[in-house]
């Protein structure tokens, strides 16, 4: 079938399933039949899953990509935010996407940093899977946060205080977050259209007037070769474009951990060390990053971030956004109850810290979930000593476990064994990983996306 069918053709799943299978574009009537047919019930899981495998082996171009982000945007209802008022004022809205990494805690101090501007952040995040964590996830650990919200109460708190992160409404985009289940038991996540379309048919629906995306690569990302998240980048941008969206991207690197706490408790408190002004210097230079993305998106384009971080404005914001949603920002964090020291076995140099090895460590640990649905421990998680570069004596400590379950510790220990090398001398080798191009020497901040219209 040619990409000009039109909607009175005779559509049936066999044939789309056999046209993608063929290596042939899809019309644009077969995408929305498809998505709508699926999301409603009527096209089967076995069906959708034999396409998405085609989609992941022969992909899509440019064309199929905004029709199937249009057609799960059209599944639900879009937010409209143009609405949003402070002191009679119009508030600009401006969002932040991360494609998931191990330690990534940036939204925590980021939204409070931004919103603390002026500018309304509408932060509709996500639960952790597999080795990376989720951002409502760690925000559970606060005692009384919660992250289930009305539409209503969104509004409301984002002309209140400037800053929400929420769960998104189960009518924003229904077909993605059916698509994405699906996906993930058929091993088609990775699938960069189908990784585009899932993210930016949330942002875009969510009605945010401008998007700044953090685009991860190395062993801790989906998407580990820089090339492959170089077009992830550059296809959501233009996604968002094409929507109306002002929307640019960071390629950033996740071969090492972010910062020094992996886990839920443990990287809010991270978060608050630097809304106090401190953290790890890694966590607050892509903070920083962002929030300079993002407030040159809202107009803002002599902001200085780093001036809210020392003056304690954005700790204002954050305390304000956690009372907003129900939380105590004076309650303890949990704590976990036992912790486990994994130390070096030699003198030496550390050569590789492996994000993916640590993000496994704490889902072992407790700290995630293998299936959504499943509780998580809030009290788990690891905490990094080390960095490569550094010189480690015998018997050094370079990583903390945290757990509630000591049946979990051996499995945890294993993940943490193969995240650390160590090499005799004391001078780091620059070593590149062939597969991911990543080497202890590459910035944090690899490039910046941005296209005009």
């Amino acid at each position: 079938m040619s990409a000009d069918a039109t909607a009175e053709e005779v559509i049936h799943a066999v044939a789309v399933i056999a046209t993608k299978r063929g290596g042939h574009e899809l019309s644009d009537a077969q995408i929305a039949w498809m998505v709508d047919g699926y999301t409603r019930g009527e096209v089967a899981p076995e069906q959708m899953s034999a396409l998405l495998m085609a989609i992941c082996l022969r992909g899509m171009n440019r064309r199929e990509i905004a029709t199937w982000t249009q057609a799960m945007i059209d599944s639900g209802r879009r937010l409209d935010l143009s609405g949003l008022r402070r002191d009679g004022k119009p508030l600009t809205t401006v969002d932040k996407h991360s494609t998931g990494g191990v330690g990534d805690k940036i939204t925590l101090p980021l939204t409070p940093l931004v919103a603390s501007f002026g500018v309304a952040v509408p932060q509709l995040s996500g639960r952790g899977l597999g080795h990376t964590g989720g951002t409502l996830d760690k925000l559970e650990s606060i005692r009384g946060w919660r992250a289930e919200l009305t539409t209503e109460e969104m509004f409301a708190r984002l002309e209140e205080v400037g800053a929400v992160i929420c769960a998104a409404g189960a009518d924003l985009a229904p077909a993605d977050r059916k698509l994405y289940a699906l996906r993930d038991v058929t091993g088609t996540v990775e699938s960069i259209p189908l990784l585009a379309s899932s993210i930016m048919s949330k942002k875009i629906a969510e009605g945010t007037a401008a998007l700044v995306l953090d685009v991860k690569t190395g062993s801790g990302a989906f998407l580990p070769n820089e090339d492959d998240a170089r077009e992830l980048a550059s296809t959501m941008v233009e996604l968002g474009l094409d929507a109306g969206v002002d929307t640019r991207a960071l390629i950033t690197d996740m071969s090492v951990p972010l910062g020094r706490a992996v886990g839920n408790a443990v990287e809010v408190a991270e978060s608050l060390e630097v809304l106090a002004g401190g953290g790890p210097a890694d966590v607050v230079e892509l903070t920083l990053a962002l929030a300079r993305e993002m407030l040159d998106a809202a107009g803002l384009t002599d902001a200085d971030p780093a001036e809210h971080l020392a003056n304690g404005r954005a700790m204002d914001v954050w305390r304000a956004m956690i009372s907003a949603q129900g939380g105590d920002p004076d309650a303890p964090l949990p704590v976990a109850r036992l912790r486990d020291d994994l130390t070096a076995d030699t003198d030496g140099v550390v050569t590789e810290v492996d994000a993916r090895a640590v993000g496994d460590a704490a889902w072992q640990a407790g700290g995630g979930r293998s299936k959504p649905g499943e509780s998580v421990a809030a009290e788990a998680g690891v905490i990094v000593h080390v960095r490569p570069g550094d010189r480690v004596r015998a018997g050094q400590p370079l990583f903390t476990l945290h757990t509630q379950d000591e049946h979990r510790i051996p499995g945890a220990r294993a993940c943490l064994r193969r995240a650390v090398r160590i090499e005799p001398g004391t001078e780091a080798p620059d070593a590149v990983d062939s597969d991911t191009g990543a080497s202890a020497t590459r910035p944090l901040i690899i490039d910046r996306v941005r296209f005009t219209r």
